[in-house]
């Protein structure tokens, strides 16, 4: 298993629902209803972009892998309450 820390800006749409891009990796972009919803895709498009950068035999930023070996990993999440 591969562990990516990656900063995401979450942007309310004004006709409704949210989007997810990233600072640093501008090819990440995704949409969802809630904020849950596009939570959950944020995985999905990482995949791509993970995909879309190794077709073009392109780096990725530093720091962005993480060691899944290590005890503890520093991280934020969004976290939605009813």
């Amino acid at each position: 298993m591969e562990l990516f820390k990656v900063p995401l800006v979450l942007t309310r749409q004004p006709e409704g629902g949210y989007t997810v891009t990233s600072p640093v990796l501008p090819e990440l972009v995704t949409e969802g209803d809630s904020a849950d919803e596009v939570v959950q895709h944020v995985s999905d498009a990482l995949q791509a972009v993970l995909e879309l950068y190794g077709d073009l035999g392109k780096l990725l930023p530093p720091n962005l892998q993480q060691d899944s070996d290590s005890d503890s990993i520093w991280f934020e999440h969004l976290v939605t309450s009813p």
